[in-house]
């Protein structure tokens, strides 16, 4: 189960993963703008999931993941906060928060939502490859064997509080149908 997966993987390649699978979500969110920026019909089923994995799955807890045991753990081993590379992935998170909370006040807007979407998805792919080649090479750099071990743990925690068992193939499941509908 997923406890081997987790014992398996290290916490940075974890984090990679998911990366995989928010990068997937903002193809799906890219080609939805496209749509309403035409002036097409969107399904509003499709939006308020696609917001819903967005808050839960990239915000809650692949964020919550990086917020409360990666980052700090790379502060205790020496890594600066303030000024330094957490300090930018925490405002981009921040700056992310703000385009997604655009996006759920305009879902009546097809125009703002578009432009909020595009904002998100320029703050992410911006995002993603800084902590993907800088950031997490840097906490494997740092990190002692011990804490890269029992973070994996940690993670899993994180993920059964603030998702619930279940949730995450319900996501997955979820991203495969939008795939078939909007990545053809």
């Amino acid at each position: 189960g997923p406890v081997l997966y987790y014992t398996l993987m290290r916490a940075t390649e974890i984090l990679k993963e998911e990366h995989k699978a928010i990068e997937l979500m903002l193809a799906v969110l890219e080609k939805i703008a496209q749509r309403l920026e035409k002036g097409e019909e969107v399904d509003s089923q499709h939006l308020q999931r696609i917001l819903e994995f967005i808050k839960v799955f990239a915000d809650r807890c692949h964020h919550g993941k990086e917020e409360d045991l990666l980052f700090p753990a790379m502060e205790k081993a020496g890594i600066p906060k303030e000024g330094g590379p957490i300090g930018m992935m925490l405002a981009d998170h921040d700056m992310g928060r703000g385009y997604v909370g655009g996006m759920r006040e305009n879902l009546g807007n097809p125009a703002k939502f578009a432009e909020n979407a595009r904002n998100y998805i320029a703050v992410l792919k911006d995002h993603i490859p800084k902590e993907n080649d800088i950031l997490y090479p840097m906490a494997e750099m740092h990190l002692s064997e011990k804490t890269q071990k029992e973070l994996p743990g940690e993670f899993e925690k994180i993920e059964n509080e603030r998702i619930g068992p279940g949730k995450h193939e319900e996501f997955h499941r979820l991203l495969k149908n939008l795939q078939k509908v909007y990545l053809k």
